[in-house]
């Protein structure tokens, strides 16, 4: 019979099914063995260690750039409130508005600018970004080390203080004036007697958290470091005569003493640290009230009841009920201070019309008023 007439029910016309089952297992084998020789490609994750570098590396450049836009700006307000400082719409006031709207610009261009150039500096290193921030912060802090920066701060602050703060530079200007006055020669007399009791004002300093030369001050204007005993009373290095009871408690309790003897220059001096803390807190911390207290003492009812019953709020509005007493005891005592830590700081005293001093005397700053820059 022809091949070609064979039946359809013919076992030769089946289906066979063997031959592509091992084609398909072939074909498994095959991806199988591809499979071993490309492994996949998994997505690359951040390891822990990595993790944490790349936040610390972020932390260092959020905080240098920071620091470096608050110093920028307080420069840059400062230096505005200098130049257009006055009442005028047009001269003054429209223009510095105008200056701050340009800042926010400013600001924005730079935030905008810095993000693309870290990308671009990401591409090179991921360290370039966060080092190029502190470059920034260490070039403009030290900018403000300098002196004529001292200017353009006071002007800052004048601008966010307000009334208070104009007040407060006034006084400080004749803290300096003060100071101006001063004969060097006799100062540095007064500096030279100050070491013998330099022991106990320090200790007593770092009792009652005072700065030191606050009492160096007092001391100076009351004694001029000669301890005796004056005709109206006063006794020793800081001229004790009559102190709140609560100062005296406080004095016996850092020296463990029952009994405090004024002529002993260390019982004197912590005397007179305990006092002054106790008018300076009932002042409000008020360096200028404080030692207006500490002078007046409780003549009068002091000075807290003085205020009330003329209704004055500072040490501006006080003054001219004082009358007799010595309303110029606060500006004597901080120019005293302000020698001490010139002198502390330089090693020397430095005339306030030489040169730049003026403007460098500024920046050392006035000891319990100014912390200095």
């Amino acid at each position: 019979m022809d091949k070609t007439t064979l039946p359809s029910n013919s076992p030769n016309t089946q289906p066979k099914t063997k031959p592509k089952r091992r084609r398909i297992a072939t074909v498994r084998n095959n991806h199988n063995d591809y499979k071993s020789n490309h492994p996949r490609k998994r997505n690359p994750k951040i390891q822990p260690s990595g993790l944490q570098k790349k936040i610390w590396l972020t932390i260092i450049e959020i905080i240098s750039l920071s620091i470096t836009a608050i110093f920028a700006i307080i420069m840059l307000l400062g230096h505005s409130a200098s130049r257009l400082s006055g009442t005028s719409f047009w001269n003054n006031l429209l223009p510095f508005a105008v200056g701050i709207l340009g800042l926010i610009v400013a600001a924005s261009i730079f935030l905008i600018g810095w993000w693309k150039f870290k990308r671009w500096l990401s591409q090179h290193s991921e360290f370039l970004s966060p080092a190029l921030s502190l470059v920034l912060m260490l070039l403009i802090s030290w900018l403000v080390t300098h002196d004529q920066v001292t200017l353009t701060y006071g002007h800052f602050r004048t601008l966010v203080g307000g009334k208070a703060e104009a007040g407060r530079m006034t006084i400080s200007h004749q803290v300096y004036a003060a100071y101006r006055r001063h004969d060097s020669a006799q100062l540095q007399k007064m500096i030279d007697r100050s070491q013998e009791f330099r022991q106990a004002i320090e200790e007593a300093a770092r009792s009652f958290r005072i700065d030191v030369n606050l009492l160096y001050g007092i001391a100076a204007t009351e004694s001029s470091f000669n301890p005796r005993n004056s005709n109206d009373g006063g006794k020793g290095l800081f001229q004790i005569t009559r102190v709140p009871t609560a100062a005296i408690i406080e004095a016996q309790k850092w020296l463990s003493l029952e009994k405090i003897n004024l002529e002993n220059h260390r019982h004197n001096t912590f005397v007179a640290a305990a006092t002054f803390k106790h008018y300076l807190t009932e002042m409000n911390n008020d360096l200028f009230l404080g030692l207006l207290a500490y002078n007046i003492g409780p003549a009068n009812g002091g000075l807290r009841f003085i205020m009330q019953q003329y209704g004055a709020t500072d040490f501006t509005t006080i003054q001219p009920y004082l009358q007799t007493l010595p309303r110029d005891y606060p500006i004597r005592v901080l120019s005293y201070s302000l020698a001490f830590r010139i002198w502390g700081k330089e090693g020397k005293l430095l005339a306030y019309e030489e040169g730049n001093n003026a403007i460098h005397i500024q920046r050392i700053g006035i000891p319990g008023l100014h912390a200095g820059l």
